[in-house]
């Protein structure tokens, strides 16, 4: 069993949970994370990474510390590319897909029907749509720079007031 270490933020995008292996980012979610450290209150505290024990504090805790680093300096319009390595587990099409999402350049979109003629498939945008629902690791695999044909914003994990606010960061930034 891989060893797996979590660190919570809280920033200006609103809250995530990171999940890291010795590999790389394997999660990242929205909101607390199931060891998000809390005040008396109930709110999250700020980012803590969440060991389990010794044997884990080893790649993984770097990996999470870092991630927390650069998701951070991301929300602050500090950062455009992200350096830690991804662990994901997917299909070939979805890996295909994600790979496809980190080639769009910080600040622009593109629809689903553009990334799925990139990865070779020009009449798969929903199953392009699907991968990007399916995508673990959003804001480092940029899925939210993905949006309708008709210049809408499409969908999105973390809502899509949360989509608008990324994009307008980066559209200010850019």
């Amino acid at each position: 069993m891989k060893a797996i270490c979590e660190a919570n933020i809280s920033t200006s995008l609103g809250k995530f949970a990171v999940r890291c292996s010795e590999r790389g980012i394997r999660e990242i979610s929205f909101g607390a994370g199931r060891n998000a450290p809390r005040s008396r209150n109930g709110a999250s505290t700020g980012t803590e990474v969440a060991v389990a024990d010794d044997t884990q504090r080893t790649k993984a805790a770097e990996w999470a510390r870092r991630a927390a680093k650069e998701l951070e300096e991301y929300a602050g319009g500090q950062r455009r590319k992200f350096t830690v390595p991804l662990d994901l587990e997917g299909t070939s099409f979805q890996k295909k897909v994600w790979g496809a999402l980190r080639t769009i350049p910080y600040g622009e979109t593109r629809s689903y029907g553009e990334i799925a003629r990139q990865v070779g498939n020009p009449r798969a945008a929903r199953a392009v749509g699907m991968a990007n629902h399916e995508n673990p690791v959003a804001i480092v695999v940029p899925c939210h720079r993905v949006i309708a044909g008709d210049g809408s914003l499409g969908g999105y994990a973390g809502g899509l007031k949360r989509k608008s606010r990324i994009l307008g960061l980066e559209k200010s930034q850019a």
